[in-house]
């Protein structure tokens, strides 16, 4: 009887966390499930679900393999880096294994400390640097959230970017100020539906906009940059850390007959 009542006792344990990680979060209203997730568990990126990007020099750093990496901790680290006067940042993305249209998508992350580096997670397409000023088919650059220092410590960015990246570029974007989104974790989200991106800071809504909706599948980035954008990084101290606890996507549930 004893080790009956184990079994059941164990199976309970094991059941409660996998049923509360499939909730969909609170504030979101619609009837989505958990598609996708990485909580960063064990010693090794999950090269199923991640690959890196844009590896080699990337405007004032060099994007290496070694500066996205997991701590054992349940994070993952995208590390900013100094070795005499190169500059090494990191860049994982799902370009490779997973790309979806529409659906809400969260990260939890600590951000990061020093002037210089900005950090984010952002969804892209492939084709978002076609000029034919139509994101609604080649894709928008969804900025879920941008972070840097330079302006302040509790300025959080939301930006859209399409039409490629040269002169024909368009964007639109707003700063939000979130107090204290510099200490400790806190969560990033965007729901994007056919007419709309929703973005959420700590379950709060943000932001809201019908502009450049994308209608095409796009993957996921989670990024450290060094352009200037983030500030004069000269004298600043490195390595500089953003960790992200977890990336999830919950998808609509499909209708059932």
């Amino acid at each position: 009887m004893k080790h009956k009542n184990y079994i059941i006792y164990t199976l309970l344990v094991f059941a409660v966390p996998l049923t509360f990680a499939q909730k969909t979060p609170k504030h979101i209203k619609r009837n989505y499930e958990l598609v996708w997730k990485d909580d960063f568990k064990g010693t090794y990126l999950d090269t199923t679900k991640w690959s890196h990007r844009s590896l080699g020099r990337r405007k004032y750093g060099i994007v290496t393999k070694e500066s996205s990496f997991l701590d054992g901790k349940g994070h993952l680290v995208i590390r900013t880096a100094k070795k005499d006067s190169i500059y090494t940042i990191g860049q994982v993305g799902t370009q490779k294994s997973y790309l979806t249209t529409y659906g809400y998508f969260e990260c939890r992350a600590k951000l990061n400390k020093e002037r210089g580096p900005h950090t984010a997670f952002w969804l892209q397409s492939p084709t978002v640097g076609n000029t034919s000023d139509n994101p609604e088919k080649y894709g928008t650059e969804i900025d879920v959230f941008e972070y840097h220092i330079a302006k302040g410590t509790d300025n959080v960015y939301h930006n859209l970017h399409w039409n490629g990246y040269g002169k024909a570029h368009k964007s639109e974007g707003v700063v939000i100020k979130q107090p204290n989104i510099n200490k400790g974790y806190h969560t990033f989200g965007l729901e994007w539906t056919k007419d709309s991106y929703i973005f959420y800071v700590d379950g709060k809504e943000t932001w809201r906009t019908k502009t450049a909706v994308s209608q095409r599948s796009e993957y996921m980035i989670l990024s450290a940059e060094l352009t200037g954008w983030g500030g004069d990084f000269s004298k600043s101290n490195f390595p500089d850390d953003i960790l992200f606890d977890y990336v999830k996507v919950y998808k609509r549930k499909p209708k059932r007959n």
